[in-house]
């Protein structure tokens, strides 16, 4: 701007041509994900030109940070926030959206089918037919949905008629894209749905189901379907995406289908106190508390904090890959899940170990976390009292010994997915199984040093293990000469002495049992041309 009256606009070069970087290199510094744009003092010729960035007001309860440092305004500057604005930003709470009431919705606005289905639900989860016989009114007013004659946001939600959702919360629809690939822009298929929650969940899911695949597995005399979309993993997904969004943010809820991937995202970051890494650690605050917890009391969602571990539970128990968390941001949940099953093999293991144990016994969402840690090798942050019980319930098994120590799944998966030599690999190793390999190579080669037994038996064991074998093996098998790195090893006459007493007793053993006519003649000259193949 000029520095004088009338202050001309003159416009500024910051980021022409960048706009894209721009953003980018705000959200990489600050997690903020900015709006930015440009107008024109003249828009004919493009002059004036002037950079507008807009950034949603902070979320109730966040701090944000520039260089890990939360800054406040004081006066025209930026400086390090204090300790009593920080404590005030973290004590802050989110006021219960859907208890408040929504002003102008009469009772002539509820859809009563939404109201009937409610009580069923209610009637079948808390085992009480008797609430089905109680007024609609009564029903509501129990559950707090409303207060005299007052209605709240989650009675217009739940069972609310669309007309009066689009009118009072237009931003409480869902939208349903379907794209036959993931490069395609463009949808195949878009549907909104704007209803009482209790109809359209229903209609939601199958209408997904239409797109629906599944793979069969058989076990011994079992055969198992695997589901590209899991019925419970998708509707809890909705769920969470409904009872958790901030509805104050004018978006609607949208869902993108793919034949291999199921996207849900909905506005509002994670509620206060959760983050991506916390997520299945913490006990959440819903955001909309009532709602939540009429959908628990009806069945249709778990309760707080849980619904994320049945997701996480059953799409590992299927060999499905993890569920995404990580395209979320402070404005918005977004939630991917693979359809795709990586390993059938894993899902049939963790249904045929639990089959026949009652729910209470089944693995914790933690415990199928382990093994699919294990399965991919990497379960190095898997919490050690998880590991035990693995290993008490025979999931997993130990292979090593300190440095070396590492774990593996049980023999039963191995078996399942016909890898029983990879299984027989990670055995571990000891004179037994180290012993024909080092014959072997002597019959070639006569001499050795430590690493020639190290390459030998490198899948297998680690240099420190190997040279523990080796100096168990002097003097009995091997014979050691020179020091350091000039150490030879060479097969000791002891234990050459011994082999051909062996070899002597064996013959000796089949000239008897000849004579006595309990094995024929030409067996003996297999056990010499035999002994000839090993000298």
């Amino acid at each position: 701007m000029h520095d004088k009256y009338p202050h001309k606009v003159l416009g500024t070069k910051q980021s022409l041509n960048a706009i894209g970087v721009l953003e980018s290199q705000i959200y990489n510094d600050c997690g903020i994900r900015p709006h930015i744009y440009e107008l024109f003092e003249d828009s004919v010729k493009c002059e004036g030109r002037v950079l507008v960035i807009e950034v949603e007001g902070r979320p109730i309860g966040k701090l944000f940070r520039f260089e890990d440092v939360p800054l406040m305004r004081v006066g025209e500057e930026l400086k390090p926030m204090s300790d009593e604005m920080i404590f005030k930003i973290l004590q802050e709470h989110e006021p219960d959206f859907s208890a408040e009431i929504c002003k102008g919705l009469k009772f002539s606005d509820l859809d009563a089918d939404a109201i009937d289905l409610l009580k069923r639900r209610y009637a079948e989860k808390q085992h009480n037919p008797e609430f089905r016989t109680l007024s609609n009114k009564q029903v509501l007013s129990d559950l707090h949905l409303i207060s005299g004659n007052k209605i709240t946001y989650a009675a217009l939600l739940l069972v609310g008629k669309s007309e009066a959702i689009k009118k009072y919360l237009p931003q409480a629809s869902l939208v349903l894209e379907y794209r036959k690939a993931i490069s395609l822009i463009p949808f195949d298929n878009r549907q909104y749905y704007c209803g009482p929650f209790y109809i359209i969940v229903d209609q939601l899911w199958h209408d997904i189901n239409l797109h629906n695949s599944k793979i069969d597995i058989q076990t011994n005399s079992y055969f198992d379907n695997i589901y590209y979309f899991n019925e419970e993993v998708i509707r809890e997904a909705i769920n969470n995406a409904i009872a958790h969004r901030d509805y104050r943010r004018n978006s609607e809820t949208v869902i993108k289908l793919y034949p291999e991937l199921f996207i849900v995202m909905n506005a509002g970051g994670f509620p206060l106190g959760v983050s991506r890494e916390n997520l299945l650690e913490v006990q959440s605050t819903p955001r909309n508390r009532l709602l939540s917890g009429v959908l628990a009391l009806t069945g249709v969602g778990e309760r707080s904090g849980q619904g994320v571990d049945k997701i996480y539970r059953i799409t590992l128990s299927e060999g499905k890959g993890l569920p995404d968390y990580s395209h979320s941001d402070n404005f918005r949940v977004e939630l991917r899940l693979e359809s795709t099953i990586k390993d059938a093999a894993f899902a049939t293991f963790i249904e045929s170990e639990q089959r026949d144990l009652a729910p209470e016994e089944r693995m914790s969402v933690f415990e199928v976390l382990g093994l699919d840690a294990i399965r991919r090798n990497d379960y190095e942050h898997i919490p050690k009292d998880i590991i035990d019980k693995l290993l008490r319930r025979r999931l997993i098994e130990k292979r090593g010994k300190t440095r070396a120590l590492h774990y593996i799944l049980a023999k039963g998966y191995y078996e399942i997915c016909g890898q029983n030599a990879l299984y027989t690999q990670e055995q571990e190793w000891g004179l037994e199984q180290a012993l024909p390999l080092i014959l072997g190579y002597y019959r070639s080669f006569k001499t050795a040093k430590m690493k020639d037994f190290a390459t030998l038996l490198e899948p297998h064991l680690t240099r420190r293990q190997v040279r523990s074998l080796i100096e168990r093996m002097v003097p009995i098998y091997l014979t050691k000469t020179g020091i350091g790195s000039g150490t030879i090893y060479t097969i000791s006459d002891k234990f050459v002495n011994g082999t051909n007493i062996i070899s002597k007793a064996i013959g000796l053993g089949i000239e008897e049992l000849i004579r006595r006519g309990d094995i024929i003649a030409n067996v003996q000259n297999d056990v010499q041309n035999l002994d000839k193949n090993i000298d």
